[in-house]
């Protein structure tokens, strides 16, 4: 059957991936490719010279051994600071533009942004900030976090941060691990027009982390609590001291990112400031055609590495397009909005926001000019056919659809997008640059065309540089590299086509396996989604003795039922679209899919519940209590 190609690049010899490949002689992406993960040294030094990274001191050797994971070494002798390489602008074109459910906007230049930066170092060095030290955020997506952060990475000292939605145990989960000096906070948030306030649950983590020295609110909405100084207000000093940024290795840590932990404490996964600046580099400008003249729009929260890849637009000098509220606030159509109003041009969100949209009717084509908007990016879990269609149907025929994986482990991408290659329906363009990425099969053995275990065959700059308290890395490794020595399992069960083009059948460790046929649950999933009655759905593999069955469950449209009718239609479709070992024996309707706070659907969890194991740390939900109704179901 041929694959159904939606959009084709129509000016690609102008775009940046282009202009690099052919700088090298290649004359086509596969080429590119194999030249950069069989000669990564010469690869990521291309990458390194082509972006004028900012350093004070050169490197001695690009990589020392790329085949050894953990443990490659990279750029070593390079002396840089993160920040400094995101603020490298300095002039009147916008670096941020804000827009908030309050209405509220704000714009800072490339200028005024370094002003904002050198006030809060100033003052967070004062309050003995140094390098090695955490700050912690819990914020949410406006411009004073970005400010914080990158204030605390110009003094050397490590960024973390959660969403202000995040509950009290969730919070603490992951803050309490990693000891930060300086917690910077929102006073609270919106939420479909109300703002919330967290003064409480602020004082009430306060109260369990005696490491805490001084507390900065960010003034959102109101100023309720107490705190050692008011963000605002540091912000609104007329003195602009020096700017200084601390020169530190390549691999100085920069971020502590969090695992989803839905069936255990969070990992604390820690990321050095020259292999997520490169990575980031290479997928913004050669993968996303990103330049200075673009405003990029990301749907995220704090608390999802989608929002440490986008700052790092800023790099590019970029435009960095803002929003924190619900995207269905106040109206269906209120991101379609902000991308005329703001003129944004590369959009990123989630595949979930897709297929909501789709199922709220929304039409953006027909209510909004878009005439800015050239690229979708969308990740968190696969993109189904039915949203690639939707998108091109109902948003915007000429557009590059990107549907991109990777991940918290290593703050960037697997595969992703393309801006030289079509786009192919319910296909991942390619797999990154420099990302060794195969399909290995049961046998361990690398396959096209067939289904197989994510796996990266070598080294990578943007690894995690370790776990924190993790000395002997025993977690780090057993994490990735127990199942295959010395290769990164990423966990996702994928195929590698022949063109280059992938396809995520979702984690491996929630694969189906009734009757010993392994099953991605994003297969179901795409069937299930050509029911407008459902608006969401979760599967799961139930032990019964030596096999396992197919459970669905769908959560419904309002005012719709799940009829022996309709249960009836669904099966008869995944037979048709599938084969008959997906047909679920059983099909339940619940009230609510659990999510994680970035988007993902906890398959795992419900499996462990359904399967008769408990969960522990419901705080790293969206929706905590949807688990409770899998509790009481006795299947």
């Amino acid at each position: 059957m041929s694959k159904k190609v939606l959009w084709e690049p129509p000016q690609k010899e102008k775009t940046q991936l282009y202009q690099f490949m052919t700088s090298e002689g290649f004359s086509c992406y596969e080429e590119i490719y194999q030249w950069s993960v069989t000669h990564p040294a010469q690869f990521w030094e291309k990458i390194w010279r082509d972006n004028t990274i900012i350093h004070s001191k050169g490197y001695t050797q690009v990589v020392d051994d790329h085949t050894r994971m953990p443990g490659a070494k990279w750029f070593q002798g390079a002396r840089l600071n993160f920040a400094e390489n995101m603020l490298r602008y300095r002039d009147n074109k916008p670096a941020i533009l804000f827009k908030g459910e309050n209405n509220k906007l704000q714009t800072y230049t490339t200028q005024s942004l370094a002003d904002a930066v050198s006030k809060v170092a100033k003052h967070f060095r004062e309050l003995g900030l140094k390098p090695g030290d955490r700050a912690a955020g819990i914020v949410s997506n406006i411009p004073e976090t970005i400010i914080a952060m990158l204030a605390t990475l110009s003094i050397g000292a490590i960024w973390s941060s959660c969403s202000p939605d995040f509950g009290i145990e969730g919070i603490l989960s992951r803050l309490s691990q990693i000891e930060p000096k300086i917690i910077v906070s929102v006073d609270g948030y919106y939420d479909k027009g109300n703002f919330v306030d967290i003064s409480q649950k602020i004082n009430a983590v306060m109260t369990q982390l005696p490491s805490v020295e001084s507390v900065i609110v960010i003034s959102y909405g109101s100023n309720n609590g107490k705190s050692d100084g008011d963000l605002n207000t540091i912000l609104s000093s007329p003195e602009v001291p020096k700017l200084q940024f601390e020169q530190l290795p390549f691999d100085h840590p920069i971020y502590i990112l969090y695992s989803s932990g839905t069936t255990g404490v969070p990992k604390c996964i820690v990321h050095g400031a020259g292999g997520t600046l490169l990575q980031h580099l290479k997928e913004l400008k050669l993968h996303c055609d990103l330049r200075r003249e673009d405003k990029l729009f990301y749907f995220t929260t704090c608390g999802w590495m989608m929002w440490n890849w986008m700052v790092s637009g800023l790099a590019v000098g970029a435009t960095l397009v803002l929003f924190d509220g619900n995207p269905f606030y106040p109206t269906i159509n209120t991101v379609w909005q902000l991308v005329d109003d703001m003129g944004i041009s590369v959009l990123g969100t989630s595949a979930k926001y897709l297929s909501a949209s789709e199922k709220r009717g929304a039409i953006p084509r027909k209510t909004h000019k878009l005439e800015t908007l050239r690229a979708i990016l969308s990740t968190g879990s696969p993109l189904t056919d039915e949203s690639f269609e939707y998108v091109y149907r109902d948003i915007k025929p000429n557009i590059m659809l990107s549907s991109i994986s990777g991940g918290t482990d290593i703050v960037s991408c697997f595969v992703l997008g393309n801006p030289i290659l079509p786009v192919i329906k319910g296909e991942i363009q390619c797999r990154g640059l420099g990302m060794d990425v195969r399909a290995l099969n049961q046998a361990g053995t690398p396959k096209q065309d067939e289904k197989g275990e994510l796996v990266c065959q070598t080294a990578f700059p943007s690894m995690p540089i370790y776990f924190w308290n993790d000395p002997a890395n025993t977690t780090y490794k057993s994490a990735y590299f127990n199942k295959y020595p010395n290769r990164w399992s990423h966990g996702d069960y994928i195929t590698i086509n022949r063109n280059g083009g992938v396809v995520i059948w979702g984690r491996s460790d929630a694969t189906l396996n009734p009757g010993g046929v392994r099953i991605g649950t994003a297969e179901i999933y795409g069937v299930v989604e050509q029911f407008l009655e459902v608006i969401d759905s979760l599967v799961i593999g139930k032990q019964r003795l030596d096999d396992e069955r197919v459970i669905l469950f769908v959560k419904m449209k309002e005012g719709d039922r799940l009829t022996p009718e309709l249960k009836k239609q669904i099966r008869n479709q995944i037979k048709q679209d599938c084969t008959s070992h997906h047909v679920p024996s059983t099909i339940l309707a619940v009230p609510d899919i659990p999510y994680t706070m970035s988007g993902k659907k906890v398959e795992i969890a419900v499996k462990k519940i359904i399967n008769g194991q408990d969960i522990d740390n419901k705080e790293a939900l969206q929706n905590p209590d949807a688990l409770l109704y899998f509790k009481s179901i006795a299947l």
